[in-house]
């Protein structure tokens, strides 16, 4: 019977360990760059008002940099004044632990919303690394926030500033740090992560400029490759060496590419707003190297800025400003609703996190089905600037970022 017990007990901590984990957020869309959070346990419905709000953090600074999560500790970037710093404050309570002034303030010209960062910090073990509007790469200690190193896009790399800075978040893979410079024989530069030297520099067809998209990994054929959203076209270099593989322009407009590509099993689907649209492209590798073939193309997802969320056989994200459902492999229109306007999504427990960029999150069940909506609540105190950070889901929270606000929001289920 004591055996019996102990076993029943044992499988018992089993199961509510299932029902209810934490996961970091330690990077732009989360652990896999893809906007999908492992965590479970969480809300299915949200009361009348949106859920608990546990604290709000304020001075954080001006910009549009989507925080970090890890280890306890949160992760952003702010214009304070006439610097622009990364910050660093406890997950417990909001409180600031460091900030470190990185490059002083630049003037965007014609850049709406001000003259903040707009880079997630990428949290690697015991340090960050951050992309300053002007091009500034920085490694920082994050216990401390000291520099280790830095590299200049521009003069290093004679990367040029796009209309609205840059805007990537760097990419930390084994021991390299990829990011997009743009520069004519420096498009992607891969660095060492610990000492910041130059590991490969890879040219891509065009002189291709940096837009405001992000890396992401792709296994194709066996083959890992990085692909990245440019000025021109969404491309692909091999990962070993820097090597230009391929293009895949028909998503990419003239103003400004902003949503991070989606990849699974040698398939990439990229879309951009200002009447274009969304494509999926089959890539193909054979002796010459890889192939981009599109499948279709559809008008139906103009994504703007807000990003876009692969959930089994489905893609969601806003089609300028309808919450929209296609199948992935056809693009087919599922569904699409009005919901809570334009805005950027985040994926989590069966759920999305729509956040409109005039400030409402509606809490929306991730089915192919329909529209279900279970609950919707306004930020307090808006700025006034558009909300364009995206939702993070880390550890049973919820952060909304608003400019110099952080708030956080307590999401796990009772």
């Amino acid at each position: 019977m004591k055996m019996l017990l102990h076993v029943t007990s044992v499988a018992l901590l089993a199961i509510a360990g299932m029902v209810a984990q934490g996961a970091d957020w330690p990077q732009w869309r989360g652990e896999n760059r893809d906007g999908i959070s492992r965590e479970t346990g969480l809300l299915k419905q949200w009361p009348e008002g949106g859920p608990k709000l546990l604290w709000k953090a304020t001075g954080l600074g001006e910009g549009y940099a989507t925080p970090s999560v890890a280890k306890g500790r949160i992760y952003g970037m702010g214009l304070r004044g006439d610097k622009e710093v990364v910050w660093a404050l406890d997950a417990a309570n909001g409180k600031e632990v460091w900030h470190t002034p990185i490059a002083d303030k630049i003037t965007l010209e014609g850049a709406q919303g001000g003259y903040g960062p707009r880079s997630t910090p990428t949290v690697d073990g015991d340090r960050l690394y951050a992309l300053g509007v002007g091009g500034l790469l920085v490694c920082l200690d994050a216990k401390n926030g000291r520099l280790i190193w830095k590299q200049d896009f521009v003069k290093d790399f004679g990367g040029t500033v796009p209309v609205w800075g840059y805007s990537e978040s760097p990419l930390v893979d084994g021991n390299l740090v990829i990011a997009t410079p743009g520069g004519k024989d420096a498009a992607i530069v891969a660095f060492n992560k610990a000492s910041g030297a130059v590991v490969w520099k890879a040219a891509v067809p065009g002189n291709d400029r940096a837009h405001y998209s992000s890396i992401i990994i792709a296994s194709v054929n066996g083959q890992k490759q990085y692909v990245q959203f440019m000025a021109g076209g969404v491309v692909g270099v091999e990962a070993a060496t820097g090597k230009f593989l391929w293009r895949y322009d028909n998503p990419a407009n003239r103003v400004a590419n902003c949503s991070t590509p989606i990849y699974r099993d040698n398939h990439v689907f990229a879309a951009s707003a200002y009447s274009t649209g969304g494509g999926l492209a089959k890539l193909t590798r054979n002796s010459d190297g890889t192939v981009a073939e599109q499948v279709y193309f559809t008008k139906s997802m103009q994504n703007h800025h807000g990003g876009m969320v692969l959930v089994g056989d489905y893609l969601y994200g806003f089609d300028n400003n309808t919450l929209t459902c296609l199948e992935f492999k056809t693009g087919k229109v599922m569904w699409t609703d009005r919901s809570v306007g334009k805005g950027s999504v985040t994926y989590a427990d069966g759920h999305l996190y729509a956040r409109s960029e005039r400030g409402p999150i509606a809490l929306v069940e991730a089915t192919p089905m329909g529209y279900v909506e279970k609950g919707r609540f306004e930020q307090p105190e808006r700025s006034g600037n558009p909300t364009w950070t995206y939702p993070v889901i880390a550890n049973g929270r919820l952060y909304l970022l608003d400019q110099n606000t952080l708030y956080c929001y307590d999401i796990k289920a009772p």
